[in-house]
């Protein structure tokens, strides 16, 4: 099943420029996987941790369902304090 997923604008020099990137994925987990396979770049960063968002919601689990119908944004890792 193909996901779209939105970038923050420093990643995008990692994709050729791309804001959403497409990938085949069913959870948090696969997508993140599929995004370095499609663009090794983003590797490094993905593994350091960012934090992941569906339909406005932070969702920290790799587990976390998600489909074509969600709006899924990678962001810089939020930290609380």
């Amino acid at each position: 099943m193909s996901v779209t997923v939105h970038l923050w604008s420093g990643l995008r020099r990692l994709t050729d420029g791309a804001e959403t990137v497409e990938v085949e994925a069913t959870t948090i987990g696969e997508m993140l996987d599929a995004l370095v396979v499609a663009h090794p770049g983003l590797g490094p960063l993905i593994e350091a941790g960012v934090s992941v968002t569906v339909d406005g919601e932070m969702k920290p689990s790799r587990h976390h369902a998600i489909g074509p119908e969600n709006e899924i944004y990678l962001m810089q890792r939020l930290r609380g304090g």
